[in-house]
């Protein structure tokens, strides 16, 4: 098995470090669903590991917010398991301890990619009238953060609702050329610049049934390319 790739996080709040150089699990020693043979070079993160770096981020969550009733923003459709597993891990800790955080979900979608490339026509679905956010406090929970020219125009557009605070919470931030300073507040892992599949996230709406974060194949997105 190659090293192991998870460094000692920098500053407390940048996710764990996946290496430019990290060369991934092989597919091998995983189960993943016989359809996508082929179709995929590499695990980057095991669905064991999403899960517990989700407990932490949920417990930094509560940490910060516990007492406070927030609303909760999840962008789909890549957003989705991560959403319903962060805000099942909060509802965890909330039943366990002695503070408490009372959540209402809210989902939008937004559309920015063709095949794996990043478009500057993007869509927002849902979000049109969000009066409902003025003085509330809400987490926006995303899958995966790349140059955050998304990530800004939702912040922009959910700022003009006037809230009381907005975090972020996303599972990924990819390292990209010309990265914007709009990084989340709560990061599970810091990934190399390669287009990754599953855990809810998609190529043209394959892969969001696989449980494991991978990285797609060439042939892989021949094979789904629209």
């Amino acid at each position: 098995m190659a090293d192991v790739f998870i460094k000692p996080q920098i500053g407390g709040g940048g996710g764990i470090v996946i290496d430019d150089d990290w060369p991934g699990y092989s597919l091998d020693l995983f189960s993943y669903p016989a359809h996508y043979s082929g179709d995929l070079d590499c695990v980057v993160v095991p669905h064991g590991v999403i899960v517990d770096r989700t407990e932490r981020l949920a417990r930094n969550i509560m940490d910060d917010l516990g007492d406070h009733d927030i609303v909760v923003l999840c962008v789909l459709k890549g957003g989705y398991q991560f959403c319903v597993d962060l805000v099942d891990k909060i509802k965890a800790l909330s039943r366990n301890s002695n503070r408490t955080l009372p959540m209402r979900v809210h989902f939008i979608r937004l559309k920015s990619y063709l095949n794996d490339q990043s478009t500057e026509d993007l869509h927002i679905v849902g979000a049109e009238d969000l009066s409902f956010l003025a003085g509330k406090n809400v987490l926006i929970v995303e899958a995966i953060v790349g140059t955050g020219k998304t990530m800004n125009a939702l912040l922009k557009h959910v700022e003009s609702f006037s809230p009381k605070l907005i975090k972020v919470a996303g599972l990924l931030v990819k390292r990209v050329p010309h990265n914007s300073t709009c990084l989340p507040d709560y990061v599970g892992f810091e990934i190399p610049d390669r287009f990754v599949v599953g855990y809810a996230l998609d190529y043209n709406e394959y892969f969001r049934d696989l449980n494991h974060i991978c990285v797609i194949s060439e042939s892989g997105k021949t094979k789904y390319k629209i």
